[in-house]
């Protein structure tokens, strides 16, 4: 069976957990100790982050790497959409989410969760992540365009790319504006069952990122 290795909270694990409920693969889900990381996790994983996957003898990391690495060996309900020019989209759609969107996010957490910064600088901070979120937002909304999904007609690569990210944003109550096309599909989106995993792990996990803010914010984290 293949092994996950994932934390509930990782935009990037979330994703190729989204990949494998919606390729109906079934997966063992491991949590590994990230503070101090060893083991089988620290052979497949040498950057010490989540996702890695284990398929056997082959173990891969990067989420990106490994969501292709299930279409190549799993064929069958593909997640990258047919088409050079499209499959070329969406994979833009999943690097500018995975660098800009997701650092937006990280710099807004940092404020909120691990107060890096207060006053007017945190403010400042602040700020600027919603400016960079809503030009982004705006961004997306464009690429979606008339599409019932980012990949077409069916939930695929571009839809798991962008969901976590969306999902974090409207928490912060920085959410697609009402009446948009990516309004209407973060609300199809977020019903998908694989992404309802996803929000069920990540809820468990609260507690152990408010102790490890905690730490963090005390300088015990090692």
């Amino acid at each position: 069976m293949l092994v996950l290795y994932d934390a509930g909270l990782s935009p990037f694990a979330q994703k190729v957990k989204m990949g494998l409920i919606e390729k109906d693969l079934p997966f063992e889900q491991r949590i590994p100790d990230l503070a101090a990381p060893t083991g089988d996790f620290l052979a497949a994983s040498p950057r010490r982050e989540v996702p890695a996957l284990v398929d056997g003898e082959t173990a891969i990391f990067d989420s990106t790497i490994i969501l292709e690495y299930l279409d190549d060996k799993w064929s069958e309900k593909p997640l990258l959409p047919t088409g050079a020019a499209e499959r070329a989209r969406v994979r833009m759609i999943e690097e500018l989410c995975d660098s800009q969107f997701e650092s937006i996010i990280f710099g807004i957490t940092e404020i909120i969760a691990f107060k890096r910064a207060d006053g007017d600088l945190g403010k400042a901070i602040i700020d600027r992540g919603k400016n960079d979120t809503r030009s982004l937002l705006g961004w997306l909304d464009r690429q979606l365009g008339n599409r019932t999904w980012f990949n077409g007609s069916a939930f695929g690569f571009g839809d798991i790319a962008v969901l976590p990210y969306v999902h974090t944003a409207n928490l912060y109550k920085l959410g697609p504006e009402q009446g948009t096309a990516l309004s209407a599909w973060f609300e199809r989106a977020r019903e998908r069952p694989s992404f309802q995993r996803c929000l069920a792990d990540a809820k468990a996990e609260v507690a152990a990122f408010k102790a490890a803010a905690e730490k963090v914010m005390t300088g015990q984290w090692p």
